[in-house]
């Protein structure tokens, strides 16, 4: 059932009239988490529930879908032609000015920009000023709970195992002289995935060799696989969360080299990236010790300071982070301040990646991904064990 007592506290906190939640043709998923809906039920009509920052809901719906918001409180108001549904939107949003939308502008925050410009258009030009939800969303979508929270630990524990177990695979069989691709490195942790009650949703890991991992989202597939060989450098990148209802993901990428003696340059590079995920994780502590706001796009410039000053800023192609929920890209804030300027806080309860990259095309990659959790008394927390020195197998 949706809280809509706490959604109030959070709509005067941040100084919002109301909230006002819309869909069409399931277009939005966040409405429909947020107020506790039924996404899988189609929606041909649109519709709309208002929370006031004060005062009782209203709900607004076409006369063919008349109970598509029964299961929600607050009055009831319906609507038959396009005339009566703009009438009844102007008398619902009644005296407010601020109305909080899934709208980012600019498109700043493109998780959060679903509504469309018409029906924004619609509602501006009934007098009121939209403002993003995307605040409200990180509260009632990415702010994890204790039992959210310790399903993340539980997954770290188990992902983390199969990862070792990936790269023992890789030593053992170029030791026996045994042919192993990177097709059938994925595999193998697809399987053990599910073997240890792990889904990554039919989103398979990446575990790519030399050049490969140059493209951040290669994908190893049967007519790319070809055998690893001693001499290789290996990156794998893999996420899952325990099979069950409100799990959260855990996602780590690490590194390794099929020897003893990895080449300087690759080396260099993955020391490069590890020192930016740990200057990135020092800023956050930092910042939270001292009690200030951080921002994602702040801890973004923070580690890419480091990589730009070793000379490979151009070779960091994505932004240092995102949001891990539900979903291994959740919808609270990104660690971006390169595809865009995510202004959202870091709050307590929230979890994110790290992950700084260094891209050389047709040569070779590096990339060190950790998880961090803060916790609801403002500690900063690394969820499993963070890649120092290169996997050598």
């Amino acid at each position: 059932m949706v809280d809509i007592a706490r959604i109030q506290g959070e709509l005067r906190a941040a100084g919002v009239d109301g909230w006002l939640l819309y869909d069409f043709h399931n277009r939005d998923a966040i409405a429909y988490h947020v107020l506790g809906l039924d996404y899988g039920k189609f929606t041909s009509r649109r519709w709309f529930y208002w929370i006031p920052a004060s005062g009782e809901p209203v709900r607004l719906c076409h006369k063919v879908e008349a109970r598509k918001l029964d299961a929600l409180p607050g009055e009831k108001r319906l609507y038959l032609s396009w005339r009566e549904l703009h009438a009844s939107l102007k008398a619902m949003l009644g005296g407010a000015r601020r109305v909080a939308m899934q709208y980012s502008p600019q498109a700043n925050i493109p998780y959060v920009s679903v509504v469309d410009g018409g029906t924004i258009d619609l509602v501006r030009s009934l007098g009121y000023e939209v403002v993003s939800s995307a605040g409200l969303v990180q509260t009632f979508q990415a702010v994890l709970d204790e039992a959210a929270y310790q399903s993340h630990l539980e997954a770290g524990k188990r992902v983390q195992r199969i990862k070792d177990e990936a790269f023992a695979l890789i030593g053992d069989s170029l030791r026996a002289g045994r042919t192993l691709t990177q097709y059938d490195v994925q595999q193998f942790i697809v399987r053990r995935f599910g073997e240890e009650g792990l889904t990554c949703k039919g989103e398979y890991p990446i575990v790519g060799t030399n050049e490969q991992p140059a493209d951040p989202h290669f994908e190893p597939t049967p007519e790319n696989a070809r055998p690893i060989k001693a001499g290789d450098t290996i990156l794998i990148d893999l996420w899952a969360k325990l099979d069950q209802p409100k799990a959260i993901f855990y996602d780590i990428t690490w590194c390794g080299y099929a020897g003893t003696t990895p080449p300087a340059k690759y080396v260099e590079i993955f020391n490069v990236v590890r020192d930016a995920r740990q200057t990135a994780l020092d800023f956050i502590r930092a910042r939270y010790a001292e009690g200030r706001p951080l921002h994602g796009w702040e801890v973004d410039d923070a580690c890419r300071k480091v990589v730009e000053e070793a000379g490979y800023g151009p070779y960091f192609i994505h932004r240092t982070g995102h949001s891990i929920g539900e979903e291994v890209h959740g919808n609270g804030v990104n660690i971006d301040n390169l595809e865009t300027k995510d202004e959202r806080q870091l709050v307590p309860g929230i979890c994110f990646s790290i992950e700084p990259g260094i891209y050389l095309a047709g040569e070779m990659a590096a990339r060190s991904e950790i998880n961090v959790f803060i916790t609801p008394s403002g500690q900063v927390e690394v969820a499993g064990e963070m890649q120092r020195e290169l996997v050598l197998v």
